[in-house]
């Protein structure tokens, strides 16, 4: 209702993947430099207030970007889905954690990567053995692995009702004779490395390699798309700043897809 803002939809995811790509983590000085370059492309920038506003009250507009470029290519149709979580820390200090708003979803958690406690989020990812995101999620570190990816599911059932023989990859972690029985009702099936008193899991040989892939994943969200450094100071930023980099990472893929790239989620084509 209204009048049409002169940023249109379009323009601000664009602006949103592209400050993602090219490694902007302040909202200021990216728009300083898409105004000094990219002029041409986008007749109106906002301050830095109003892109903050649009940025956030657009996170639903992200989430449907991110599926829609997932399922415009094959790897939407892929029948093995890898799960796993990552910290994403929103402050260190103690008088942050006091005054911080994100009181109330944020909490305490191990890092096992990095051997210490953080204050923050996880972000739960469920993607393809290439990277492409399926389903994703923040939740307070302090909740069980397996409840939150149950409720994941719960919401976008029909992603594993659609997907007859779907194999699920995680680790440890997710152990649990409930929540495999809970996924064979859904039709699916947990793969996972077993504990010295179980015997050998069937597949589990195959288990380093696809580890090895989730640990790219990551490490494409934090070392290349600044997951890690996102700013975000409310729910809603740090929302939608993980959405930015997630989105990022889908379009790269989604991109090199299209035109036949060697690396599949190579970023070297938009860093620089």
């Amino acid at each position: 209702m209204g009048c049409p803002p002169q940023l249109s939809d379009a323009e601000l995811v664009t602006l949103a993947v592209a400050q993602a790509l090219l490694g902007f983590r302040s909202e200021a000085r990216w728009l300083r430099f898409a105004r000094k370059n990219l002029a041409a492309m986008f007749p109106y920038l906002p301050q830095q207030s109003g892109y903050n506003k649009r940025l956030r009250a657009g996170l639903p507009l992200v989430k449907k970007a991110i599926r829609l470029l997932a399922t415009d290519t094959d790897f939407w149709f892929d029948n093995h889905w890898i799960v796993d979580s990552t910290p994403v820390e929103c402050g260190r200090s103690r008088p942050t954690v006091k005054r911080s708003e994100m009181a109330g979803w944020a909490g305490y958690g191990y890092c096992a990567s990095h051997t210490r406690f953080f204050w923050g989020l996880r972000l739960y990812l469920v993607c393809t053995p290439t990277g492409m995101p399926i389903l994703w999620a923040l939740a307070n570190p302090k909740l069980d692995e397996r409840e939150v990816l149950q409720a994941m599911l719960d919401v976008d059932e029909d992603l594993v009702a659609d997907r007859p023989g779907l194999l699920i990859i995680a680790d440890k972690g997710f152990a649990s004779k409930e929540f495999e029985n809970d996924l064979v009702m859904r039709g699916a099936e947990l793969l996972r490395p077993s504990f010295k008193r179980e015997k050998k899991r069937k597949g589990e040989g195959l288990l380093k390699s696809v580890r090895q892939l989730i640990e790219s994943v990551n490490d494409t969200l934090k070392g290349q798309l600044d997951l890690e450094q996102h700013g975000g100071r409310t729910f809603e930023g740090v929302a939608v700043r993980v959405a930015q980099r997630i989105l990022a990472m889908a379009a790269a893929i989604w991109r090199n897809h299209k035109t036949g790239a060697p690396s599949t989620r190579s970023l070297v084509a938009f860093d620089h």
